[in-house]
């Protein structure tokens, strides 16, 4: 039996398998409790209402600390995934309760605040799109505005001329070009990287919905180098610890930095390995212990892709779920239109064949899941 740990977050159950995968016994508070995330805890407790409300101090409080009390071994600490980045005073009563496994609470507020972010960029000389905290005057280019600590391209929106000025929201001028992500492990020794590209899946109400990402894109060996020292020099002058992840655009071979996630993000299901290296050095260079020695391998390309309810809201039935699934829903379940539904995952020898594959299989995971679904 190993340490237990607590993970908090909307969905907790990538954190969950990768901690399994490196030997911890995983204490959960999620929003969806879906049978993945169920099978991978040592014990789990669902905040409902989270992803429609987002977590609250009292109920998150409340499922850590029955978490922590019930367990076998007192966790070690606590770490958080998304649903926290837009909720600095939460994080700060989190901290005061248990040990933050990551981030300080400074270094998330700092990396998710708009004024605080982009500075730090500007006096780092790092590329981003032109930003502001008021709405652009008679813009000739296309500018969208995003809503501070949002998470997975739900916040953003295409700016209207004429819009007021919105508490906790900002604005960036629209940029078209390359979706790539570093994924970067931070720890006392110094930093790794691992590139990513990502896609969104849009629909009407959200054009810019996280759509999947997939490992190993072919990346010219300059721009990797450049988007690589970007994230160095950015995670460095934040103070990040352990896993977090930057994504840029690519606009006319110009990398230009969109935001940090100041946490593990959605890149740990096509980065980790088969004994969870990703989760356990966090977790060593949280504690400042030697970080696990990487360990080379011919492992293929791995895409994900998220299936959104597009078709229509849906209570789940008794799905013979797929071995390539994930994220799969208990029986009974409400799933609103738009809201995401489940995860297909492929391998393949390169980056492309294996989204091309992920592509497939998410339709055949709409077709079985709405086929054994009451609508």
């Amino acid at each position: 039996m190993g340490q237990s740990v607590l993970i908090a977050a909307f969905s907790g159950r990538a954190l969950a398998q990768s901690a399994r995968r490196a030997g911890f016994e995983p204490l959960v508070v999620d929003a969806f409790g879906d049978l993945d995330t169920r099978q991978a805890a040592a014990d789990f407790r669902v905040v409902d209402g989270a992803m429609q409300r987002g977590f609250n101090t009292k109920s998150v409080v409340a499922a850590l600390e029955a978490l922590a009390t019930a367990a076998r071994v007192y966790p070690i600490g606590l770490i958080l995934g998304s649903g926290f980045e837009d909720k600095p005073r939460l994080v700060v009563s989190l901290a005061k309760r248990f040990r933050l496994l990551g981030c300080s609470p400074e270094t998330i507020a700092a990396s998710k605040d708009p004024a605080t972010f982009f500075a730090t960029l500007d006096k780092l000389n790092v590329p981003h799109p032109e930003t502001r905290l008021t709405p652009p005057d008679h813009p000739v280019d296309a500018w969208l505005t995003k809503r501070t600590g949002g998470s997975g391209g739900r916040h953003i929106r295409v700016f209207r001329a004429g819009v007021a000025s919105r508490r906790r929201r900002y604005f960036q001028k629209q940029l078209a070009g390359e979706r790539l992500s570093i994924g970067g492990l931070f720890a006392p020794g110094g930093a790794e990287f691992a590139p990513t590209r990502q896609w969104i899946s849009p629909s009407t109400q959200n054009p810019f919905r996280f759509g999947g990402a997939v490992s190993m894109p072919e990346i010219d060996a300059s721009l990797y180098r450049r988007l690589a020292e970007a994230a160095s020099q950015v995670g460095t002058a934040l103070g990040l610890v352990g896993m977090a992840s930057f994504d840029f655009i690519v606009a006319n071979g110009q990398p230009h930095l969109l935001e940090v996630n100041s946490r593990p993000g959605a890149s740990l299901d096509v980065l980790d390995d088969a004994h969870g290296r990703l989760f356990a050095g966090h977790i060593a260079a949280c504690l400042g212990t030697p970080m696990p020695a990487a360990v080379r391998s011919n492992r293929p390309a791995r895409a994900m892709a998220v299936l959104h309810a597009d078709r229509g809201p849906l209570t789940l039935g008794d799905i013979p779920w797929p071995d390539w699934s994930a994220d799969r829903g208990t029986p009974g379940t409400f799933v609103p239109r738009g809201a995401p539904l489940a995860t297909a995952f492929a391998d393949a020898p390169t980056a492309d064949e294996a989204q091309r594959l992920a592509a497939v299989r998410l339709a055949e995971l709409e077709d079985l899941i709405y086929g054994h679904s009451k609508s």
